[in-house]
């Protein structure tokens, strides 16, 4: 696998540019994407890159849905039909859950093909778009086969959020919270006093991203802190059917109250953080039948170890701590306190 990953923060125009240059001569593009995509953002794609003009397209099931071998198996029935060899290009355009499904397709067809990301969500341009994290559900566990296989391009283009709802902007803005929380104080206390989001640091964060993937790649060592949340938030996703960002926020409030009681984090971090999460979504309350269920989903996740539950906790703000062990109780008095 090759980790080289080129993040265009030009728009469609630079992809535009990029395409035109003689190394995607020869490609033959695809264009992955679900209904929402097809409706508001394939038009604008279309008609800014001409390289895409007369490329083929899949549309697959919107969210999670999508993210099957089934539907793997589709695309990649459809793409033999279409006679696609190795310069065959996978383009997705879409969300988390389309990129996600895209990259892994990409990294099984004829044992590895390029593709593009064109994230649509904020949630995708400052996380899943980056990073070469592929993957699909399977058993009913969030993105537990999958591949780390890099985008060839990721594109962001701050006009495809004009089309987004504010519940999907709030979604995107919590992955941007929880990437501050453990790298970056100043963006971090940015983030939960500014109302509107800048284009700044939506690039500042996706930067932030970028430069933990470059420095571990296969999630061996740094990349973990980025996982801040998400052992909660996974489950708790799976579990209450909610959306990415939003389970991750909520996954955050439990990480930070473990952290106070584990790691050092101050009440006032705590207080401060629980405060505007409050403010922001609705926290679920939880009772010890829900907790044993949720319990049972964090027991598959892939950072766990030994049989043990291991989450990213935080000393302090910028510093966090990987492969921190929490114990069945520990788990159960946070997921208590939730609605608090």
């Amino acid at each position: 696998m090759t980790t080289k990953s080129k993040i265009l923060y030009g728009g469609l125009q630079a992809l535009g540019r990029e395409l035109a240059k003689e190394e995607w001569r020869d490609a033959k593009y695809t264009i992955l994407l679900d209904e929402n995509t097809f409706q508001h953002c394939l038009p604008l794609l279309i008609s800014q890159v001409e390289a895409l003009q007369e490329a083929e397209f899949i549309e697959v099931p919107v969210g999670e849905e999508c993210k099957s071998l089934e539907v793997a198996a589709q695309v990649w029935q459809t793409l033999m039909e279409s006679e696609a060899d190795r310069n065959a290009v996978v383009v997705n355009l879409g969300g988390g859950c389309v990129c996600d499904l895209g990259g892994y397709v990409a990294a099984g067809y004829k044992r590895g093909i390029r593709y593009i990301n064109v994230p649509t969500t904020l949630l995708s341009m400052v996380d899943a778009a980056i990073g070469g994290k592929t993957a699909i559900n399977f058993g009913g566990v969030k993105n537990s086969i999958g591949h780390f296989y890099p985008s060839a391009l990721t594109v962001t283009d701050p006009a495809f959020l004009d089309t987004l709802p504010q519940e999907e902007l709030l979604n995107g803005r919590m992955e941007m919270v929880k990437t501050a929380a453990v790298t970056d104080p100043e963006l971090f206390q940015q983030l939960l006093t500014d109302y509107r989001l800048s284009i700044t640091a939506i690039k500042e964060v996706a930067r932030i991203k970028a430069r933990v993937v470059k420095a571990d790649p296969y999630d061996h060592s740094i990349r973990k802190i980025l996982n801040f949340g998400h052992t909660f938030g996974h489950a708790i996703e799976v579990y209450s059917h909610l959306p990415h960002g939003i389970a991750v926020g909520i996954g955050m409030k439990a990480a930070m109250y473990l952290s106070m009681k584990k790691t050092g984090l101050s009440e006032e971090v705590y207080r401060v953080c629980s405060k505007w999460l409050n403010r922001q979504i609705e926290l679920p309350k939880y009772n010890l039948k829900d907790i044993e269920q949720i319990l049972s989903l964090m027991r598959q996740d892939k950072k766990n170890a030994s049989g043990a539950i291991r989450c990213v906790l935080l000393q302090d703000l910028g510093a966090a701590m990987i492969d921190v062990e929490v114990s069945d109780n520990e788990i159960r008095d946070a997921m208590l306190r939730l609605g608090q």
